[in-house]
């Protein structure tokens, strides 16, 4: 949520933010909205402490005029109507409040400075590369065919259990899945991360700590009998671990990591990536989390980036990173780096990971603060897939593909407990 002194103090800056985020002009009627009730409550507020300022007045008087014996009654009745309004005063400050909150919470953060002005993702740089792809559409089957030829993955029998978009693992792919889990939980540790297991089931004031709600609650799947969202990634429960508490700026940066399945309703994704796992309705992934001191949280940006791109290198995937422009960025995120790896049967480099420094927005709605030397202050708060497992088995399966054997990467092969996957036609 953005600081109510910048919107008050400089709403041009917002403006220019919605501009460069190409928000519609429904966009701006909000804001002014919300400027509109700051101006009414600014005003009560002023008239408050001008009636508080002559109740304590009439105070005075009354006692002054009680031990010279005179008549206290006109004084009475104003102290009593100004005591009214105060009391009226204080219910529409509460209701403009809650009004201002509301609104606010529809409101993206305010892009970073180094975040280059853009409309969409043709519009965002490549920062750098590692590694060089060899091998192409040429070479692979998709992994997707590969399902189909071996019935390791089983797309069918997701949709009759559930719905599109789901999907059913056997035998060596599913093992392939948890050991790539379980060798990036074990290397983000090894990196200072603190381990976390949390909920999969949150509810809405932790959604909302996260900015998923009350914007992109479409995209949500919801229990309707409880207040219980499924997460749609472990940002949102291991972010709020700290909601409403008040850290110690010596324990900061702290770092966590959590493995979750994740569940998405992908409501504006019809006709995406329909064949494969690029894009399911659930997916597992591993998070990573920090909570930074502001005069660090890009450094500690870079950092996270950096941890998240160890996964691929370790794995000898090739990917790239790129710089996500203003046009193109999460709603809650001030700059965000998005990590792509290479996968050959679509010759070219797919998202794998988002890492975005969210500063102070997701502090502010989800009130996590620091005591520092400056007072209390609101933490900066990152995030970033750590990486996204089934897109990670995905440029697995198809950058070792060998004919009918996908050779195990090396750094899997104690948590596989096999050096190779045999591809038997089913």
């Amino acid at each position: 949520m953005i600081d109510i002194h910048t919107l008050r103090g400089n709403p041009a800056v917002l403006e220019q933010a919605l501009r460069d985020r190409n928000y519609t002009q429904e966009a701006f009627l909000l804001l002014s909205k919300i400027l509109e009730f700051d101006t009414q409550w600014r005003a009560i507020k002023k008239e408050e402490e001008q009636l508080r300022a002559e109740r304590n007045r009439l105070s005075n008087e009354i006692n002054a005029k009680k031990k010279a014996g005179e008549s206290i009654e006109n004084e009475i009745a104003r102290s009593g109507e100004v005591s009214k309004r105060i009391k009226d005063i204080s219910l529409e400050t509460a209701t403009l409040e809650d009004e201002i909150t509301s609104l606010a919470l529809l409101l993206p953060n305010l892009p970073h400075n180094s975040v280059m002005v853009g409309k969409d993702e043709n519009d965002n740089p490549e920062v750098r590369k590692w590694g060089e792809p060899k091998k192409t559409s040429k070479d692979v089957l998709p992994h997707h065919e590969l399902a189909e030829k071996t019935g390791l993955i089983d797309f069918e029998r997701g949709v009759k259990l559930a719905h599109h978009r789901f999907t059913v693992l056997y035998g060596d792919i599913a093992k392939l899945e948890r050991a790539i889990t379980a060798f990036m939980l074990s290397v983000h540790t090894s990196r200072g991360y603190v381990e976390v297991a949390p909920p999969y089931l949150v509810n809405s004031k932790t959604m909302t700590g996260t900015g998923q709600l009350p914007k992109f609650r479409e995209e949500l799947y919801q229990c309707k009998d409880d207040d219980l969202l499924l997460i749609p990634t472990a940002e949102v429960p291991v972010t709020n671990l700290h909601a409403g508490e008040i850290l110690e700026e010596k324990d900061l940066p702290k770092k966590y990591t959590a493995y979750t399945p994740c569940f998405r309703r992908e409501a504006g994704a019809y006709g995406k990536d329909i064949k494969g796992l690029i894009r399911q309705h659930q997916f597992n992934k591993v998070e990573l989390v920090k909570f930074s001191h502001p005069a660090t949280s890009f450094q500690e940006l870079e950092s996270l980036t950096k941890d998240a791109e160890r996964i691929l290198e370790l794995l000898e995937i090739p990917y790239r990173v790129i710089g996500l422009c203003t046009g193109d960025m999460g709603f809650a995120s001030a700059k965000t780096y998005d990590i792509e790896a290479w996968i050959p049967s679509q010759d070219k480099y797919r998202e794998i990971s988002s890492c975005s420094n969210c500063t102070d927005f997701q502090a502010r709605r989800a009130n996590i603060r620091f005591r520092g030397q400056k007072g209390i202050e609101y933490v900066h708060t990152l995030n970033g897939s750590g990486l996204a497992v089934g897109r990670t088995m995905i440029a697995v399966l198809e950058n070792y593909q060998e004919g009918n054997t996908i050779a195990i990467p090396k750094v899997l092969q104690d948590f596989m407990g096999q050096e190779t996957i045999e591809l038997k036609t089913r």
